[in-house]
């Protein structure tokens, strides 16, 4: 792979926030449909108050596709309160338990076994699943090349001038998939680390004076604190 500009910033962002925040073990679950469980639910909401529905699931022996397709929406609804939205999560995990039975005959495994094209495509067609969620299936529940984007990527490439303002989401995740390496570990922790920055240092009201990404922004300062 050629050493471009654009492939050693990014090298080297990464390496600067591995050396800071160390691992950060994405994603924690106990299997593979926990992950996907995860997903769903973390949509606009802090992980901690995801890790208190999936414990509430995993209470109540909730935590395999059957049992999600066939409890009662409103009892999923309850089990899931803590992850707010939990209404709407409801719908989407049944949505997404409903496909798989029915088109993998429950089996995680099987569904990864595809090519990761068109498993991205059948997930994009289950209600409630986006691109982040798509994507964020594929790598931290079944391993699969493929980079993850969510808004703290985008801030922080924004403030470092890697990408213009109305870049669409699969402009970004190509600026990486093509400048990288395709491997799903470093996909997985570059990821991870983006978030930990995003939210420690690279806030709505940025902290770049202790950010260890303050080397390499333009004049030493984000042009424009963006949300």
């Amino acid at each position: 792979m050629p050493q471009t500009a654009t492939r050693r910033r990014l090298i080297s962002l990464y390496r600067h926030l591995f050396q800071f925040f160390g691992p950060q073990h994405w994603w924690p679950a106990r299997s593979p449909f926990e992950v996907i469980v995860g997903t769903i639910l973390t949509q606009n909401t802090a992980w901690t108050n995801v890790e208190k529905a999936i414990a509430a699931l995993r209470d109540a022996r909730l935590l395999h596709p059957a049992a999600i397709d066939t409890i009662p929406q409103e009892q999923l609804a309850r089990h899931i309160r803590p992850a707010g939205y939990y209404n709407m999560k409801a719908v989407r995990l049944k949505h997404f338990t409903h496909f798989l039975l029915t088109r993998y005959g429950g089996s995680v495994r099987r569904m990864f076994r595809g090519k990761q094209l068109e498993l991205r495509e059948e997930l994009l067609g289950i209600s409630g699943i986006g691109e982040e969620t798509a994507d964020s299936i594929l790598l931290y529940a079944g391993n699969q090349p493929i980079f993850v984007v969510d808004a703290y990527t985008r801030r922080v490439l924004e403030r470092h001038e890697l990408i213009a303002a109305k870049m669409s989401y699969g402009e970004i995740q190509r600026l990486f998939m093509t400048h990288l390496p395709t491997d799903p570990a470093l996909f997985n922790e570059y990821h991870a680390l983006l978030v930990a920055v995003g939210k420690t240092y690279c806030r709505s009201t940025p902290n770049c004076k202790d950010c260890p990404l303050q080397y390499d922004l333009p004049n030493g300062s984000p042009l424009l604190p963006r949300p």
